[in-house]
């Protein structure tokens, strides 16, 4: 049986990208582009840059736990609502979710071809946490 769109999202969202960045080419389209609207404005990644983005991430993280909530497919377009949850360096002990995502993504050949995505940092109220809990 060959992988969905939607295995190859949740597996990829699953996978430890902080400690494990080889597996990069193996998700993401060489030519990916990812459009990215957050509270601290507009940005535009390529393959190099969202490498690099997480390898900066593994300095400061201990760990990096994505947690899905929504994960909808229609052909090759993929919608993921998720949180990132971070333990720091600096306190292990302590789990918190550092931000809360929507992204849409277009797959080619199998990979992650064109990303629009939007964030907002990370609510760790109960009430927040709560919506983000799949019914």
């Amino acid at each position: 049986m060959s992988e969905t769109v939607k295995d190859i999202v949740r597996s990829f969202y699953e996978t430890d990208l902080i400690h494990t960045t080889e597996v990069f080419s193996q998700y993401l389209h060489p030519e990916i582009e990812l459009y990215w609207n957050s509270s601290f404005g507009f940005n535009k990644k390529d393959f190099k840059d969202i490498v690099s983005m997480f390898k900066e991430m593994s300095s400061s993280f201990d760990s990096l736990r994505c947690e899905i909530s929504h994960l909808i497919a229609e052909n090759q377009t993929v919608t993921v609502r998720y949180t990132y949850f971070v333990r720091t360096i600096e306190r292990p002990d302590k789990e918190e979710a550092v931000a809360h995502f929507i992204t849409i993504w277009e797959l080619k050949d199998n990979k992650l071809y064109k990303g629009y995505q939007i964030s907002q940092q990370g609510d760790n109220t109960s009430e927040n946490m709560m919506s983000f809990i799949s019914k």
